[in-house]
This record gives C-alpha cells, sequence and structure tokens, in this order.
C-alpha cells in the first residue's frame, strides 16, 4: 500500500548555539515537480508540495483559461507518485499552447512569459459586484482559525496557506510552498465540490501581489484577508476589480486598503 504524501521531510541538520555545532533533526517542507499535459501535449511544471495535486491541477486549468469549467474534462489521469497529470478535453483555446510552451512554475511563483500572461488574465479576470458583508470580529477570527488549520507551517515554517471562510468557520483549506498554488487547490476544490466562492471570505497566510488579486478575481471571491501586506500594485488592481483586500490581519487588527464598505465595524463598542 503506498504511503500518504505529508508534504513534510525530516533532514539532519547542524545547530549553531553558544559556539557550539548541535546535530539536529529538521523538518522541512517537501518540494516536487508536477508535470501537466493537456490533450497529450506538456502544458506546464510546477514546483509544488506533493499533496492535493488533483485539485492544483483543476484550478490551474480553469484559472489561467484552458478550460472554461470542470465539465469540458473527458478524462482526468494523476500519477501523483511521479508527479503526472493527463487531462483531456474537447475545448481548448487555441493559443494554449502558446501562452505557456512547457513553462516552468517556480515555487516563488515568477512568470516566465509575462506577455502572454498578461494578455490571458486580462480575458479571464472579472469585476466583482457583490453584496457581502463581514464583522471586524469575524475578520480577526478568521485570521486566528488559518493560523490554527496550518500544521505543516507550525512544524516547517516553510508553505503557505489559505482557505476559504464563513459564518465563523473555514469552509475549505490548502497549503502549498508556492502562494500561486494555494489558490489553484483552493478554486479546484470548489470547482470539483460544487462550492461557489462569490458568498465566502478567502484569508492567505502571505504577502497579497497583483497576481494574487487576479487569482481572486477569477475565482470570483469578493474579500480577501492576508496575514501579510499587499503590494502597490494588488491595492490598484483590487479598487479596479471591486475587490475588498484586507492586510496584517493579526491578533485583534487589521488594515483595510480597499473597499472599506463590505467591513462592518460597531464604532459605539457594543
Amino acid at each position: 500500500m503506498q504511503e500518504k504524501r505529508t508534504g513534510v521531510y525530516s533532514y539532519p541538520a547542524l545547530k549553531v548555539i553558544d559556539e557550539k555545532l548541535l546535530p539536529v533533526e529538521d523538518m522541512v517542507s517537501e518540494e516536487e515537480p508536477l508535470t501537466l499535459y493537456l490533450n497529450g501535449k506538456e502544458l506546464v511544471t510546477m514546483l509544488c508540495s506533493p499533496v492535493e495535486q488533483r485539485y492544483l491541477a483543476l484550478g490551474f486549468l480553469v484559472s489561467e483559461g484552458m478550460l472554461g469549467s470542470i465539465a469540458d474534462l473527458t478524462e482526468f489521469t494523476v500519477d501523483e507518485e511521479r508527479g503526472l497529470i493527463w487531462a483531456e478535453a474537447d475545448q481548448v483555446p487555441d493559443n494554449a499552447g502558446r501562452m505557456y510552451l512547457k513553462r516552468c512554475l517556480t515555487a516563488c511563483c515568477g512568470r516566465g512569459r509575462a506577455e502572454f500572461y498578461f494578455a490571458n488574465d486580462a480575458r479571464v479576470s472579472k469585476e466583482i459586484d457583490s453584496e457581502l458583508r463581514v464583522r471586524a470580529q469575524d475578520i480577526n477570527q478568521y485570521a486566528l482559525l488559518l493560523e490554527e488549520a496550518s500544521a505543516t507551517h507550525r512544524v516547517t515554517s516553510g508553505v503557505h496557506s489559505g482557505a476559504l471562510a464563513q459564518n465563523g468557520s473555514l469552509i475549505c483549506f490548502a497549503e502549498d510552498i508556492g502562494r500561486h498554488n494555494v489558490f489553484d487547490k483552493l478554486y479546484g476544490k470548489c470547482l470539483e465540490s460544487g462550492v461557489n466562492p462569490a458568498d465566502k471570505i478567502l484569508v492567505f497566510s502571505g504577502r497579497v501581489s497583483s497576481e494574487i488579486i487576479l487569482k481572486v478575481s477569477k475565482m470570483g471571491v469578493p474579500v480577501v484577508v492576508a496575514r501579510s501586506v499587499p503590494t502597490s500594485l494588488a491595492i490598484d488592481m483590487a479598487v479596479k476589480l471591486g475587490i475588498t483586500l484586507i492586510g496584517v490581519a493579526k491578533g485583534d487588527w487589521f488594515h483595510v486598503y480597499t473597499g472599506a464598505e463590505r467591513v462592518l465595524v460597531d464604532n459605539d463598542g457594543k
């Protein structure tokens, strides 16, 4: 029976303390390549955590515009042991191969061919119009719940984590060494289980860049809460795309950068 992958390895290391070298066992996050084939052609190799690769591939294919929906898939085969996924679909954009050209997406989420990337995002991103409202106290609670759910991060400090939240609870959760991979895994879970992200809050552990805001837009999520900070371009894009962007969500405080009308605050302190 194949052992379940955990995404964590124990490695020997030397700890330097008080001018002494001490042998220790250090828990580190696992990183492996995952190659995705679409209609028999190699599409992309992603460096990722070797867990929940199915959801990573599904979310990636739809969010990047390779598929209109997972209903377009006619066959989907995952070989986690070898890090290979084969997807067959009836309807694929004519420029799918030209956009990716067997690129390697690194764990730090670098994009090798920016001219294709931004053109593709303009096609599949969308402005969000949502009446969703969230209480300030719930935002603080969601940030704490994400921290509690991030078991791999507590052990290795080497992964990002994210979750969709609603009604005081985390609906679905994902971890990965790559920031983008977290969002694709969450989206893949939503696509396969029929969960609608449009009325959920997305909570994230890391820094919010412009690319993260584009991922959020493609998912249709109106509010993103991050424990870290956003970039200037992320803030500008959040304004244009109608996304409420909240950062530095730690303890009992946070910063609202855009879309403050969705955040309910009790100014009377009641």
